[in-house]
């Protein structure tokens, strides 16, 4: 039976990683970064994330783009964060005329295509502001291939807030795919701890609880996402396009 044109050029998963700026105090960090940018290598899996280039957040774009190329990472990264990122000082593809969208949201989009210092981290499109990046990230994974999700791996407040902003998503029925807490060292133990603590208060279902899924290691994360199961719990609202 011939193999149909979706068969053959199927969608890439589209993995979107919340992650520190920050490198952490332990090695284990920046490798289990080196490691998750291996395994989305090896799997044919493209990054978004937030465009940072330090901490936990450069090592895994850089990485990856160093395996697969700059076409297999997108940084989506607000303009007043983009002044402090030293990955992309001196860059006249930053610094060039801005091109605004419809909404006048985002602000510019350094191609990948183009003579960019920030190549080294993938393509890169500024927007105005935070809520921007979120639902930008929010939407490649939206329209990624099967195995799409969220990872959150070790970071501070923003990682957090991410990874539970998406949590929240899922649980409304804003969106379908799997949120994966990379465990390294034990970072996430208070959070999963928070998590059930919630349930035994009643503040949450069982079922619920189980939107966040635990891993121990960035090799384990396309199994994660293939095998996830919804929350039967979880909402069926209707939310237009959001």
């Amino acid at each position: 039976m011939p193999t149909s044109s979706s068969q053959k050029n199927p969608k890439a998963p589209v993995i979107c990683v919340f992650c520190g700026a920050s490198a952490g105090s332990s090695p284990a960090y920046l490798k289990a970064a080196r490691d998750l940018a291996q395994h989305f290598h090896e799997n044919g899996i493209r990054l978004v994330y937030g465009g940072g280039t330090s901490g936990l957040m450069g090592q895994l774009a850089r990485e990856l783009v160093s395996l697969s190329g700059p076409q297999s990472v997108h940084g989506i990264m607000p303009k007043a964060l983009l002044r402090i990122e030293k990955g992309y000082q001196g860059d006249n593809n930053v610094l060039a005329s801005p091109r605004h969208d419809e909404a006048g949201k985002v602000e510019r989009a350094i191609s990948s295509g183009g003579p960019s210092a920030s190549l080294e981290y993938g393509s890169v499109t500024v927007v105005t502001d935070m809520h921007t990046r979120k639902r930008l990230m929010a939407e490649e994974v939206r329209n990624g291939g099967p195995e799409s999700g969220f990872v959150g791996l070790p970071g501070g407040f923003g990682t957090i807030e991410e990874i539970m902003e998406m949590t929240t998503w899922n649980q409304l029925g804003i969106q379908r795919t799997g949120v994966v807490l990379l465990n390294i060292n034990g970072c996430w133990d208070g959070l999963l701890l928070w998590v059930q603590a919630a349930v035994a208060e009643g503040f949450l279902s069982r079922e619920d609880a189980k939107i966040l899924v635990q891993i121990q290691q960035p090799n384990e994360v396309f199994a994660a996402l293939s095998q996830y199961r919804f929350s039967e719990d979880r909402l069926h609202l209707a939310w237009g396009d959001e």
